[in-house]
């Protein structure tokens, strides 16, 4: 499969309804996510540290429901659970578009929090279903940088658009976030109301696979792990860690910071589709391997700026730490998702796709947390030592993975292609 035209003629019509409103649903959020807490503090009035509280619901809610939501998904579908979890997203948004009152925004972070949690484990599940092989994890790396397109263009038309001192300009991009999530709830209750993601009560394969059970099998603890450190050391840096650094220590302009997170969706969005290309058919924790090497070189690229404060080699150091960054972005996104879904079954596969969501979370929280305490405490060097160290323990991760991971689950299908039509032969000579 060569060129973007064989992967959309190898999609079914299911997938290519999904795909091509991705950065359509995607787009209101990028108008609200990057100002949702300026949106509470300048706008509404609360304090920044009761914003800052508020603001965590959207995490802490969407961790908590995770877990319920994946076992949902295997009784019910991705599909009912789906629906449930967008409702809660359209109420959530309109409410915090008229929010006056901090109990009132509560709530309304907390719907937003619990279609987080279940939207994550739901659509990948949904996915799954739809696609499989060396085409899913083209699929989740596609997906992948169409939900960074919709993002990144919504939150520039969002920043040329809302004013402080105009509250209805946030007013009209929290009830765009809210309309723009009936595009989902439309292809949910039309084409794809067929799709199937829990498993025929008939199957003859068990019903069990619980969390406990799931979690004994080595290669889902080895990858949770990975995944939990690779959140810690990546996203859980982009919206705390990374921005008070590049102006605490490197001393960059907001100007500057601004514009990295644009250079990182061009990168995802113009490469993820190329390194693709070179990454399917490999093996995934050899993927993992180079991204880890990838992210490490980044953070050094950024500890390096900071060496040099209140400059143009600061600034364009900068700018490359999320280049490069990005680049890891691109290896990780279309690998850790296809390997959670390789290893389970349509029984239980809510349930692996909500191990997955909570290890990202997990990181997620976490993240924000460590680089508050060390930057706070004036440790930069040593903040930039634990994201290295922990690059290194990605790959150390990977390795160990690969040594517990079924070939078919790190993308290793052609060997036993090859050796199944062997015995063909000599059963017709006997």
């Amino acid at each position: 499969m060569t060129g973007m035209r064989g992967f959309w003629g190898a999609l079914p019509t299911e997938g290519r309804w999904l795909l091509s409103t991705v950065a359509i649903q995607t787009l209101g959020r990028g108008l609200t996510l990057p100002f949702t807490i300026i949106y509470l503090h300048e706008v509404r009035g609360f304090d920044l540290g009761l914003s800052g509280a508020l603001m965590s619901l959207i995490a802490v809610v969407g961790l908590i429901v995770t877990g319920p939501g994946g076992t949902l998904i295997d009784r019910f579908g991705a599909r009912a659970v789906l629906l449930t979890g967008l409702t809660a997203m359209i109420a959530g948004c309109t409410l915090l578009a008229f929010a006056t009152h901090p109990a009132v925004a509560a709530v309304a972070l907390v719907l937003i929090g619990v279609n987080f949690g279940v939207s994550w484990p739901g659509f990948n599940a949904l996915i799954a279903a739809v696609v499989d092989g060396d085409l899913r994890l083209q699929y989740f790396g596609v997906n992948f940088a169409l939900v960074n397109l919709g993002i990144g263009v919504g939150g520039i038309i969002g920043g040329f658009y809302i004013d402080v001192d105009s509250p209805e300009t946030f007013t009209a991009i929290f009830l765009i976030d809210a309309i723009s999530c009936l595009v989902p709830v439309a292809l949910l209750l039309g084409p794809l109301r067929h799709v199937r993601t829990q498993a025929e009560p008939s199957d003859d394969a068990p019903t069990t696979g619980g969390y406990r059970e799931i979690l004994r099998r080595p290669a889902v603890v080895w990858v949770t792990l990975l995944t939990f450190i690779a959140m810690f050391i990546g996203y859980g840096q982009m919206e705390a860690g990374f921005p008070a650094y590049a102006r605490q220590v490197a001393e960059v302009s907001t100007r500057v910071i601004g514009l990295s997170f644009a250079v990182n969706t061009a990168v995802i969005v113009l490469l993820q589709f190329t390194v693709l290309k070179y990454i399917t058919g490999r093996r995934r924790t050899r993927v993992m391997w180079v991204m880890a090497l990838v992210w490490a070189c980044s953070w050094l690229i950024l500890g390096a700026a900071g060496l040099l404060p209140d400059s143009l080699a600061a600034a364009i150091g900068v700018l490359a730490f999320m280049g490069v960054f990005a680049f890891g972005e691109t290896l990780l996104q279309p690998t850790v998702p296809a390997v959670y879904n390789d290893l389970a079954s349509d029984h239980n596969r809510g349930r692996y796709n909500a191990i997955n969501s909570a290890a990202f979370q997990g990181g997620a929280i976490a993240g924000p947390i460590a680089a508050g305490l060390l930057l706070d405490q004036g440790l930069s060097a040593v903040y930039i030592g634990i994201m290295v160290v922990g690059c290194i323990g990605i790959g150390l991760l990977a390795i160990a993975l690969e040594r517990r991971i079924p070939a078919s689950a790190n993308g290793v299908r052609e060997p036993s292609a090859e050796r199944e039509p062997a015995p063909e032969p000599e059963r017709a000579d006997d």
